[in-house]
């Protein structure tokens, strides 16, 4: 398993206001966004590039930090942002799309992430209501 994939970025966080955030998409793959505006929301995995370091690519366990009360937990347990491969992932709001430019809501993403891949969120595949998770999930914010 010591093998290792291109992945192309497709676009970045070019800026961020309160809730609201610009996501530009490169040219080249603008035709790629064609009727994305028939959904109100979106799943938008990015790269973790303030994380992008040995350091925190080596952490393996920690205390979720916006969770009171949260007991000390594997990173995969958790959506820290250090981790072996610093990918985040935020389901959003499409405010608008405005021709290679997506407008949304509710992303937890910093101006400059590079943007790795748009998606988009669909209710009957992607809501699990009897999904469970730990108690200390309950606090905190929703990502």
């Amino acid at each position: 398993m010591d093998e290792e994939a291109i992945v192309k970025f497709i676009g970045r966080v070019v800026e961020v206001k309160g809730e609201e955030s610009k996501i530009e998409i490169k040219p080249e793959f603008c035709r790629g966004l064609f009727h994305l505006n028939q959904f109100s929301h979106l799943i938008v995995l990015y790269w973790l590039h303030l994380r992008d370091n040995e350091n925190d690519r080596g952490t393996l366990r920690v205390i979720p930090m916006r969770h009171e009360g949260a007991p000390e937990m594997g990173v995969f347990g958790t959506r820290s942002p250090s981790r072996p491969n610093p990918i985040g992932l935020c389901v959003i709001q499409l405010l608008k799309l405005e021709e290679c430019v997506l407008i949304v809501k509710g992303l937890d993403a910093n101006v400059g992430s590079p943007i790795l891949d748009v998606k988009p969120y669909i209710p009957r595949a992607d809501s699990i209501p009897e999904a469970k998770a730990p108690e200390w999930t309950l606090k905190g914010p929703p990502t």
